[in-house]
Parts: structure tokens; sequence; C-alpha cells
């Protein structure tokens, strides 16, 4: 392939799953009687933007009222803090249950409980850790040791940023004290995945244009969802033939994302049986395929069995099992001057 033909392919691709930069906004209806903010983390933007539609038609039928959503996308850790700074969101949609947490324990905007608001401990769809690696896999990448390899390019973005990068600092982590048994083990080998990364983007999007458009790395550690879309996007802007393969580890985190209503905003807007029901629409038949179409694992098992084909089995580890709670792991590995911070400065030296 000449140059200028395979760089028209890679930006035809970035087009198609990076588009918008931090934060999108999806408007169906300007003069709409009432407005929802979704604000979100990267890799949900198309889905969302599929279910915005859908519900938005529903709330139609039901209520006869015109509706507005918004959404806003970034890296789950900077979303949260927008909305502890004042960002009026009136959902969360985020990838991990620290940043909901951490916006109850700054301001209250959102209750101690919502955990318990809707089912699966608000949690309506889930993902894992997978790995995006070229056409061929030339490099041979088949499971976490081999992403630790000496001259592998690992692409991955910040933890203090990107609800992703959490999950796939963890992800590592997990398998790693499975593997090796201790956790100086584990530090080193969680060390050396990042003395192999060049670029930290603050969210799963930038690495995943990082990757793709620029052509930097071996390996992408990314949300199924959004390997899977890269995958697509790639044979879309290929005539078929796919320029990346996804690889499935033998074993990765159950990534847990979680969603709740924003109180204090929804009250002062008065939107608060409109953000509930969208809310719930998650968790619809309806919802719960569109879910499943966008490579998001949904909780209804049937839904779920029936595109088993999309979700290939792998042993999943959740959160708990390795460091008891979400707190836990965010005061131990995330936290200033915690493990992630001693293990990449080390890394960078």
């Amino acid at each position: 392939m000449k140059a200028k033909s395979k760089n028209s392919v890679l930006r035809s691709i970035a087009k198609g799953i990076g588009a918008l930069a931090l934060t999108a906004i999806f408007s169906l209806s300007a003069y709409a009687n009432d407005t929802l903010l979704n604000v979100s983390f990267d890799p949900t933007r198309e889905l969302y933007e599929e279910i915005n539609k859908k519900f938005v038609e529903s709330w139609k039928k039901k209520s006869g009222k015109d509706l507005t959503i918004q959404q806003s996308h970034g890296g789950s850790g900077k979303q949260a803090r927008a909305v502890i700074d004042g960002l009026e969101a009136d959902v969360v949609t985020l990838a991990l249950a620290y940043d909901i947490d951490s916006i109850v324990s700054n301001g209250g905007s959102v209750s101690k409980d919502w955990e318990k608001a809707f089912p699966n401990h608000s949690t309506p769809y889930y993902s894992t850790i997978v790995f995006l690696v070229r056409k061929g896999n030339p490099k041979g990448i088949k499971d976490w040791d081999d992403v630790v390899k000496p001259g592998i390019g690992v692409i991955t973005p910040n933890p203090k940023t990107s609800g992703g990068a959490r999950w796939n600092y963890l992800a590592a982590w997990g398998f790693a004290k499975k593997q090796y048994k201790t956790e100086e083990k584990a530090i080193e080998f969680v060390r050396n995945l990042y003395k192999n990364t060049s670029v930290l983007d603050t969210g799963a999007r930038g690495s995943t244009t990082t990757f793709v458009q620029r052509g930097i790395g071996d390996v992408l550690l990314a949300w199924e969802n959004e390997a899977e879309l890269a995958l697509s996007e790639s044979r879309k802007a290929n005539g078929g033939v796919a320029q990346f393969e996804v690889v499935y580890p033998s074993t990765s985190i159950l990534a847990e994302t979680p969603v709740a209503i924003v109180e204090k905003v929804a009250a002062k807007k008065g939107t608060q049986e409109v953000a509930k029901a969208y809310l719930d629409f998650l968790y619809t038949k309806e919802g719960q395929e569109i879910i499943a179409k966008h490579f998001f694992r949904p909780n209804d098992a049937a839904i779920l069995k029936a595109n088993v084909a999309k979700f290939p089995k792998l042993q999943l580890f959740d959160v708990r099992s390795i460091e008891g709670s979400w707190a836990a792991a965010h005061k131990k590995h995330f936290a200033d001057g915690g493990l992630f911070d001693s293990i990449y400065g080390e890394a960078k030296k």
C-alpha cells in the first residue's frame, strides 16, 4: 500500500472512532421542553447516541413531551471532577464506582446510596480489558506476559484521569498477583508494563486515536467495545479487511460501569422523573440489545446468551477480589503518592 493511501485509510478509521474530541454534544431537538445532560466516559459516545435517540422516541410516546439529551465525554476521572466543580449533569454514566463515590464525597450531589437505586449495584452493563494489535499480530502478543517483554510498545491512558486506564492497570496487577503470588513481583510486572509505554493520553478514546491514527505502539490496552469498534471501522475503511486484531488474554478484569442520578441537579431542574426513566431504559430489553450491539456486555442473561458469539468467554476477576473495594484500590494505587506514582516514576527513570 502506498504511503498516501495508507495514511488516508488510517485517517478514515480514526475519523470513524474519534471524530469528537473530549466533549460531544448530541441534541435531538433545539426546542425541546426538557433537557438532560448525561456526563459519561470516553468509549460510550456511539452507545449513547443510539440510546438517546431511542429513549427520546419512547419518552415522547409515554409523556407527550419533547426531550433534548446532551452527552459529554472524556476520561472518567476528569468527568467526575467536572461534575464536582459544577457541571450540571442530570445523570452520570461513568467507568467505575469510585468516580461516582468521589462526587458523593465532594458536595453530595449524588446520594450516598446511589448503588441501591438501580439493579446490579446500579450497573446496567459491564466490559473487560483486551488487547488490540496490528494485523498479523507481528509481535506475537497473546497474554499479559507478552506486553511486558522488552521492545513491546504499549499504549494505555493515564490512570490519573481515565477510568479505562485504571481498569487496564488493575487487570495487569490482578494477573501478576495471581501468576507470581507476591506484591513485589506484581509491582515489578506493572513497572515493566509502564517502561514499555511512550504516551499516556487523558482518556481511552485518545489512546485509541494514538494507536490507530498515529500508528504508535504494538498493542493497545483497550475496553472490549473500543477494540471491537476499531476493528469494525478498520474493515469499513479497508475493503472488509481489518488492519488490526483483537486478542483476548487468558484472564482479565470485570469492568463494572455504573450509573447514577445527580439528585441535586435533577431537583433543581425538575428532571427527576425523566432522569430515572432514562436510566431505567438501560435495563429494558431494548436498551440491553442496544448495549450488546455496541459491544458492551449486557446484564440481561438472555440477551447476553443471544450475543454469545460477540463476547468470547474468559476468566474475569473483580476489583473486590484483588483489593477489597474501589475505595481501597484507589487509595493504594491511584491517590497522590500511591503505587502508580511510584511505579511510573521508577519506570521512566
